[in-house]
């Protein structure tokens, strides 16, 4: 059994939408006193060994051992839920959002589910306390068990697929597309150069993006971009992340050799949405940690980035025209395949996402899960 949630911002795709039944049980808890309210009754057991189990973005089992004379005494659970580093004040995510939990007692393990209290990738104190209901509606409530500490988990392909769709919405018309290219100082092209054999390596993404997103601080790879100017169907000649520009043909990159997934969808206070996919060659350690994290998408037909074969074998490719793509490639990439120029256009610092935070109250690219 579930400890119940809130009816407000309850979304039909929300794992918490079939909770709401069970609404009167949810209360907020005082965390005064340990004392039973007349002073009359046996103590109520504290929880022992608490053990939290199957651990998602947005909710988790608890259990703990009990004395089981004791249980027919035992009506409710006040559960102390905090962040990590709010664990000695009883603090809110959200305005009117109590982390103080009132359920009944249901059999154990119990699951504690809510977005709007639990964030993805998030550490977590919880404590435990029995309570037995007076007919007076006041409590006899144990001593707090022990600090347990636990850290919520990503996004699953369920959230990940919900993103998708919301990212469908928006995408606009398809562009055509020649190459992929990739910004940098002319620093690190001398690097890759003279101290990586000619070859870009790859790198841990950075943090930008959705909270949640299974791919940061993970998946490693090259960085690139593909969107194309609409009046003159080639690359911006701006870019915040350097005046050096590698370009490459597309096939060198996405054939049909290749497996693509969708990463994240995700804005920065700004009206530009951007969308994070994944070129993962079959087969590669990158195409491994791909599978089952990540939504797969049909190489000749989605609405961001395709690879189709015409009837004399060539690659023809297109790109969304309304949300900026950032393509992450698996592998390794040798500066030989491609060239590298100097655009002739500003660097714009401003538009860089490194460690770029997402909009939370952006309606457009977030879901009913911690953002």
């Amino acid at each position: 059994m579930e400890v119940p949630g809130l009816a407000h911002n309850i979304s039909p795709l929300s794992p918490c939408a079939g909770m709401i039944k069970d609404l009167s049980a949810l209360q907020l808890c005082e965390r005064d006193g340990s004392k039973s309210q007349d002073g009359s009754m046996e103590a109520l057991p504290v929880p022992q060994n608490i053990k939290i189990s199957n651990i998602t973005c947005d909710s988790f089992k608890i259990c703990w051992d009990m004395e089981p004379s004791s249980k027919e005494r035992i009506t409710h659970y006040f559960i102390d839920l905090n962040k990590k580093e709010n664990k000695n004040s009883n603090k809110f995510k959200h305005k009117d959002v109590p982390t103080k939990l009132v359920a009944k007692a249901v059999p154990l393990p119990m699951t504690v589910r809510g977005h709007w209290f639990l964030s993805p990738r998030t550490e977590y104190t919880v404590a435990v306390q029995t309570a037995s209901k007076q007919t007076d509606g006041d409590y006899a409530i144990s001593e707090w068990s022990e600090i347990v500490e636990f850290c919520t988990g990503d996004y699953s392909t369920v959230h990940l697929n919900q993103l998708l769709v919301k990212a469908e919405v928006i995408a606009g018309r398809m562009l055509p597309l020649s190459v992929f290219y990739r910004n940098q100082n002319k620093e690190y092209f001398d690097h890759a150069r003279e101290d990586q054999g000619n070859m870009m390596l790859q790198a841990v993404k950075d943090n930008s993006g959705s909270h949640g997103s299974p791919i940061s601080g993970k998946l490693e790879g090259v960085f690139f971009s593909c969107n194309t100017e609409f009046n003159t169907g080639k690359p911006p000649q701006d870019s915040p992340y350097g005046r050096q520009r590698f370009e490459v043909k597309a096939d060198s990159l996405f054939n049909l050799d290749t497996n693509l997934y969708f990463g994240d969808f995700y804005c920065m206070y700004t009206a530009y949405h951007f969308v994070i996919l994944v070129l993962a060659p079959k087969g590669s350690a990158g195409d491994d940690f791909c599978k089952g994290r990540l939504p797969a998408l049909d190489l000749s037909n989605n609405s961001f980035l395709t690879c189709k074969q015409e009837e004399d074998g060539s690659l023809v490719f297109h790109h969304a025209q309304d949300v900026i793509l950032e393509v992450i490639y698996t592998e390794p990439v040798d500066l030989a395949i491609g060239s590298v120029g100097e655009i002739n256009g500003h660097q714009l610092m401003s538009m860089s996402t490194v460690n770029a935070k997402k909009d939370p109250s952006c309606k457009t690219c977030n879901i009913s899960v911690g953002r």
